[in-house]
């Protein structure tokens, strides 16, 4: 049995679609991120970065459980378990690795820096506006190119990559980008939201979304709380 820890964020989202497209058995368990969850003693044992999603499966390698953090960590974690959504070739394998840590090192913190400076920072800071609203733009464009030249990120078949990268871009303009300027990302994303295990998989905890933040909130994800020593 899988137990997934985890919140309605692109991060939690990319698991969550990639256990809908397996078919996987799953229970999830909500870590609200707002709240301050992810500081319990209990979630810090699985995921020692505070940070969601965190998964432990009862089924492990060689029948033991594992436990394991990092988004990435885990669709490479399943898709070994399943042998689904990366190619067997040492070649198709790669492609699909380099988009993975493409979205890893760039896509998600670019657009998440994009995103704190333009909704959630308590004072304009204009050059980090700039910086990381030109630096979501840019990475758009590398998206696009990409997809002007092959159905899916990583070529012609539909693998965790994209299963990282889609729930990055679902809100361009938070990113402050115009989703015009790019019409083959726009193919792609309408191709992937419209798969029926995606639509499952962004209803994972859909009713628990906040649509703005409290001084709480914003304390447990930008504040003191984060930055407080544990043992």
């Amino acid at each position: 049995m899988i137990d997934l820890y985890t919140w309605p964020t692109p991060n939690g989202h990319k698991v969550h679609i990639m256990l809908e497209e397996c078919r996987l058995p799953y229970a999830v368990h909500p870590v609200d991120i707002g709240a301050g969850e992810q500081f319990a003693p209990g979630f810090l044992a699985i995921s020692p970065n505070n940070r969601i999603p965190a998964l432990r499966d009862t089924d492990g390698p060689d029948g033991e459980p594992i436990t394991l953090f990092e988004s990435g960590a885990i669709l490479l974690y399943l898709a070994g378990k399943t042998g689904r959504f990366m190619p067997a070739s040492v070649r198709g394998k790669y492609e699909v690795l380099q988009w993975l840590m493409f979205q890893m090192a760039s896509v998600g913190p670019m657009f998440g820096q994009a995103g704190h400076f333009r909704r959630y920072a308590p004072a304009p800071v204009p050059y980090a506006i700039e910086r990381y609203t030109n630096e979501a733009r840019r990475l758009y464009g590398v998206v696009d190119r990409r997809l002007a030249k092959t159905r899916f990120i990583a070529g012609a078949r539909y693998s965790i990559a994209d299963m990282a990268i889609f729930p990055w871009t679902r809100a361009p303009e938070r990113q402050g980008v115009d989703p015009a300027e790019f019409p083959s990302w726009r193919r792609w994303f309408d191709e992937i939201d419209a798969r029926p295990a995606v639509r499952r998989a962004l209803r994972v905890l859909e009713d628990r979304q906040r649509p703005s933040l409290d001084d709480t909130a914003r304390a447990n994800l930008f504040g003191a709380a984060q930055y407080a020593r544990r043992p």
